[in-house]
């Protein structure tokens, strides 16, 4: 648990020395009891106390003490909520080695399927863009709330040569780069925004995956990586049978350098449930939320309960 005001914890201090003090006197009062040689003597000049309905009192008194010091140093619980403004950039691998069977009915066939039901599960609040990426990397949709030409544009997606993984990380940036110029009021912070990235395989053409990790880390934007595909996929091109494995060590360089997470995923199915956990990773943040008003309340309840049993069985509060 986690407390806003924690100086206020200093409350326990006095609520302590209480509960020693309530202990010596009754050790105390067991000591001049035990002076009385004649019980019957002790029962007829002292008048009968509750017995354990006393210490009852007092426990639920210490106890609403404590939960009171424990609400006015104002706990705080970690909560899920809706991200709001988020963007999210979904970079989509095009390249040949996506039309490997391995994921049936195709890498890329699986890969739109998936990418659609990504963008069912964001909460609309979260704008969603999409890069696709061979060669070269074009920025199909720019962030946007309407998920229609997303998926128009997954499903027109087809295959080129090459495979440019950091292209696809510059151009998802420039991308959150102007949508934040827009989106953000003078003063404000730019929302939060992230990178999901798809691909089977290593970069082989454009600028290095290690400069594409420094330019996300410098804007301060998580890259997360899924590595589609088996170690054992192959294509046919050309007459040949040519393997093609995901390659996973750089994908999880990537995610790991920018603070992403790293997924693998075997076939549409495992994919699904991939793009489920990130999906709930974007959408929601964890924020510690103010909880004091339940301590605060427990306790007075639990002080209205000490008063209402000295009341019943003493006869007075005090």
């Amino acid at each position: 648990m986690y407390f806003l005001s924690p100086t206020w914890l200093l409350l326990l201090i006095p609520v302590a020395l209480v509960l020693a003090g309530y202990v010596a006197m009754q050790l105390r009062r067991t000591r001049y009891v035990a002076r009385f040689s004649n019980v019957e003597l002790l029962s007829s000049v002292a008048p009968r106390r509750p017995g354990w309905r006393r210490h009852l009192t007092f426990a639920l008194l210490l106890v609403a003490l404590t939960v009171l010091s424990l609400g006015v140093a104002r706990p705080a619980a970690a909560v899920r909520v809706p991200r709001d403004r988020a963007t999210v950039m979904l970079d989509l691998d095009v390249s040949l080695s996506m039309e490997a069977t391995d994921v049936l009915p195709s890498r890329l066939q699986a890969a739109k399927r998936a990418a659609e039901e990504f963008a069912d599960l964001l909460p609309k609040r979260v704008n969603l863009g999409l890069v696709s990426f061979a060669g070269s990397a074009n920025v199909l949709v720019p962030p946007t709330y309407d998920r229609a030409p997303f998926k128009k544009a997954v499903s027109t997606l087809h295959l080129a040569n090459r495979t440019a993984i950091g292209e696809a990380i510059f151009s998802s940036l420039d991308a959150i780069r102007t949508f934040a110029a827009t989106a953000t009021a003078p003063g404000e912070k730019p929302p939060p925004a992230r990178i999901v990235l798809l691909s089977d395989g290593g970069n082989t053409w454009g600028r290095s995956v290690d400069s594409a990790i420094a330019a996300a880390r410098g804007a301060h934007v998580q890259v997360s990586t899924i590595a589609f595909g088996t170690p054992t996929g192959t294509v046919t091109y050309d007459g040949q049978t040519l393997p093609v494995p995901a390659d996973r060590s750089t994908l999880s360089h990537i995610a790991d350098q920018t603070g992403g997470s790293f997924h693998t995923a075997a076939s549409v199915q495992e994919l699904e449930t991939v793009y489920k956990d990130i999906g709930s990773q974007i959408g929601y943040a964890t924020e510690h939320r103010d909880i004091s008003w339940r301590f605060l309340t427990a306790g007075l309840l639990v002080l209205l309960a000490a008063a209402g049993s000295a009341l019943l069985w003493a006869g007075r509060l005090l």
